[in-house]
């Protein structure tokens, strides 16, 4: 707090000399709507100062923003980016698919779907994906041509109570 501004103001000074892609993730951290009840002065002042320098910006580098809380950014923000994409969380079917593509050669054969949504505690494919690595790497460790599905499973779930757990806290 206090320097965010002027170190923003260095970034976009920056992209002017230096041409190139400049990625603000978790956005909501500065974008977040003016006048919310948790509104903090200083964070007005630095949204306020970033729509004027995205405004003014005549740089030839591309800014992107990520954010997973989009209701929380301001609305001036959307005005101010050419694109908005959504990403929204896979359907079940699309989950599973993706589990078996990155299985790649190692998928068991036939590929049993059936209880990997619970075992993975839904699709949130950041915490599944490594299980599915991790398989494939016990897999290759143990001479196996192929993942076990009994690992696989029990890969999501061990990761399913650390996520449980981590939760709670």
């Amino acid at each position: 707090m206090g320097e965010t501004a002027s170190k923003l103001r260095q970034v976009f000074d920056a992209m002017t000399d230096l041409r190139g892609v400049y990625f603000f993730d978790e956005f909501d951290a500065i974008g977040s709507q003016r006048g919310m009840a948790n509104d903090v002065g200083e964070i007005r002042r630095v949204l306020n100062s970033f729509l004027q320098m995205i405004e003014h910006d005549q740089s030839n580098s591309l800014i992107i923003a990520a954010t997973n809380h989009p209701e929380v950014l301001d609305y001036a923000l959307f005005r101010r980016f050419d694109d908005v994409l959504q990403y929204h969380l896979p359907t079940s079917v699309q989950a599973l698919e993706l589990i078996r593509s990155r299985l790649g050669s190692f998928a068991p054969k036939p590929f049993k779907k059936d209880g990997l949504a619970e075992q993975g505690g839904g699709f949130e494919l950041r915490r599944n994906l490594p299980c599915v690595d991790e398989s494939i790497k016990e897999a290759i460790m143990h001479d196996q041509p192929k993942v076990q599905r009994a690992l696989l499973g029990s890969a999501l779930d061990e990761r399913r109570l650390i996520s449980a757990k981590a939760g709670a806290k």
